[in-house]
């Protein structure tokens, strides 16, 4: 063999040898994946959810939450960090790198809902933007004075992480309590929201790969809240709805619904629900196929259709007593497994849960008290977004991702083979149940090069791509709903 001919054969192979070490990485659910519950003294906990249960663990643990708590996992499932508004706790369960005094305080954390919000930082997988409120008591509520930033590297500390710029204001304005964020349509950067104090306006800023770049108001077009009594601001899974609610010191209550662009971050068609029941009024969940968005007052849970605006009460209250105190209704969490869960105002060792959210009325089936977790909890509930909401270009804006970022959240046993192939495979999949799905094949430039519908009572499909199509390593995605899941494709016809 000619000496240029065995050196162009061994780069071949070695190249071959890494496309395949390369193809074979897996990516599986996780940011969403825990729930840290407890305070005080008390032993405390956790949940971590699959996409269709959840395992509850006792711990020992530092952190406490009373009405604050962001947390994130990483890809894999595994826990990164959490903050409750006041320090950063790592994955050991300690004080982080840097993380304590994010705001004063006593380190007990925020008594306020969602005022704490973790995101991946656009285009760098080993950092994290930490969103939070500084706020003082002040009469009968907080009075949230700031929006601030907290940039998180993870690789520092010996993987532990660190923080990098700590409490960096971005609005110094009185506040609502409650930040929320929804994925730009573009996949790869975010939208982070937050109200301004007894108004309907809001702070809408873009957080880019260059931090945040633009930061803008919009006036939403309904009544002003009276004071500040927002409660869990929170977009629809698939982006397109944002949904906040409110009651006064009369005790109307009532929802506020809106579509939202994720492409230029604007919201329109505003919608007011009133659900006055004469009761305090505080958690807010959409369901996980957006159709409906729930609503809590202390006895009541709402059921809002956001195509019709029906309301239905789902649930009433049935004065049940967890170790002593009313097990009423607060906040709300749409978790990993698709179901929703409903916190207590007082300070209980249960939770309630919805069951099917995405089924109409009492179909849904709220099961009160129904979990008992045999320690304390109160309150607090994780401020997850969609983090694998994907690209939308329906609407101008240029995809910026190839899919990788965008994890599993259903398990789709997804497989396939050869791999690697000249073109033509097979693909072994499983769809969540009655659901059609889809297949997108993306080059490295995130450009779609191939697509096709895959129908819901399929689970192969033999796939023989365009001879066009030239050898090289894409990212073949299978998506249903809002769940998808990535894997490396090899093609070589040479």
């Amino acid at each position: 063999m000619k000496p240029h001919i065995k050196s162009s054969v061994l780069a071949k192979l070695f190249f071959l040898l890494l496309i395949i070490i390369y193809a074979n990485q897996s990516f599986s659910q996780g940011q969403n994946h825990s729930w840290l519950i407890g305070y005080d003294i008390w032993p405390k906990g956790r949940m971590l959810f699959d996409d269709t249960s959840y395992t509850f663990l006792t711990e020992t643990r530092k952190m406490q939450f009373l009405g604050t708590e962001g947390n994130i996992s990483g890809a894999n499932g595994n826990f990164l960090m959490s903050c409750n508004g006041e320090w950063i706790a790592n994955a050991s369960n300690d004080t982080m790198m840097n993380g304590a005094g994010l705001v004063p305080g006593s380190g007990d954390g925020l008594l306020l809902p969602h005022a704490c919000l973790i995101l991946p930082y656009p285009g760098d997988t080993n950092k994290f933007a930490i969103f939070h409120h500084t706020a003082n008591l002040l009469g009968p509520y907080y009075k949230v004075t700031e929006l601030l930033k907290t940039v998180v590297d993870i690789t520092l500390d010996s993987g532990l992480g660190g923080v990098l710029i700590k409490s960096d204001t971005l609005i110094n304005d009185t506040l609502n309590s409650g930040i929320t964020a929804c994925k730009h349509s573009n996949g790869r950067d975010w939208w982070i929201v937050a109200q301004k104090d007894s108004s309907n306006t809001f702070y809408i800023l873009l957080l880019t790969p260059n931090g945040i770049t633009n930061i803008t108001t919009q006036n939403l077009n309904v009544f002003p809240l009276p004071w500040s009594n927002a409660c869990q601001p929170t977009f629809s899974p698939d982006g397109n709805k944002f949904s906040y609610s409110y009651y006064d010191d009369m005790l109307n209550h009532t929802v506020f619904l809106f579509d939202f662009d994720r492409c230029t971050g604007t919201f329109s068609n505003p919608q007011t629900i009133d659900i006055t029941d004469g009761h305090l009024g505080f958690g807010l969940a959409f369901s996980p196929n957006s159709q409906f968005v729930y609503a809590t007052s202390s006895v009541h849970v709402f059921q809002i259709n956001t195509a019709t605006l029906n309301v239905d009460t789902v649930s009433v209250i049935d004065t049940f007593y967890s170790n002593g105190f009313l097990m009423n209704y607060f906040l709300m969490y749409l978790a990993a497994n698709g179901k929703i869960y409903i916190t207590s105002g007082n300070s209980v060792q249960h939770l309630h849960f919805i069951n099917y959210p995405d089924s109409a009325g009492v179909a849904c089936d709220v099961q009160q008290h129904a979990i008992n977790l045999g320690i304390w909890s109160f309150r607090a509930v994780p401020n997850h977004p969609n983090y694998y909401l994907g690209c939308d270009t329906a609407s101008g804006c240029t995809c910026l991702t190839t899919g990788i970022e965008q994890l599993e959240s259903h398990n789709f046993k997804f497989s396939l083979s050869p791999n690697p192939n000249n073109g033509n495979f097979n693909i072994l999949y499983l769809l969540p149940q009655n659901k059609k799905g889809q297949l997108e094949i993306y080059d490295i430039n995130g450009r779609r090069i191939f697509e096709m519908n895959l129908p819901p009572w399929s689970t192969m499909q033999n796939i023989s791509l365009p001879t066009t199509i030239a050898d090289g390593i894409y990212n073949c995605v299978i998506s249903s709903g809002n769940s998808r899941v990535n894997k490396k494709l090899v093609v070589i016809r040479n």
